[in-house]
């Protein structure tokens, strides 16, 4: 796993970063699958991954499992999430997972907007920071999964 860290989360944080979990699901045609935050939520209008808050006491794996069930309405298993990489900024620890094995229909709960990219076109997306650093290891890593 790479450690990828913004040159804006290298001074001494004020707070604890906040602890996400994010998702590069991979198609049969090597896509990523990419969400758009929904108007009224921060950073709206921005493309990510799809993920969310580690609870407390709750292992990363447990998280994103529930966040994509909540979000999208898939059924992942943990065992089929691979660990690829993390970045850390000053407000943010995000951990990513790959997968390419589901159950279910896509169905955006939250009424976003769904789209799947090869990651070669991750660059024509609006992204917030810490996905942006991920993108790098998605593009280099994906056969490996």
């Amino acid at each position: 796993m790479a450690l990828v860290q913004s040159k804006k989360g290298t001074g001494a944080a004020s707070s604890r970063p906040l602890f996400v979990v994010s998702l590069a699901l991979f198609d049969k045609e090597g896509r990523v699958l990419l969400c758009q935050r929904p108007e009224g939520k921060q950073l709206a209008g921005k493309w990510e991954f799809p993920g969310g808050k580690v609870e407390e006491g709750e292992h990363p794996t447990e998280a994103l499992v529930r966040e994509i069930k909540e979000e999208l309405s898939l059924s992942l298993s943990a065992s089929k999430l691979r660990a690829a990489s993390f970045v850390c900024t000053k407000d943010i620890l995000m951990l990513l997972y790959f997968c390419k094995e589901w159950e279910g229909k896509i169905i955006p709960t939250e009424q976003q907007e769904i789209v799947w990219s090869f990651p070669e076109r991750f660059k024509d997306f609006s992204m917030p920071e810490a996905d942006i650093l991920l993108c790098q290891q998605v593009w280099y890593n994906n056969d490996s999964i």
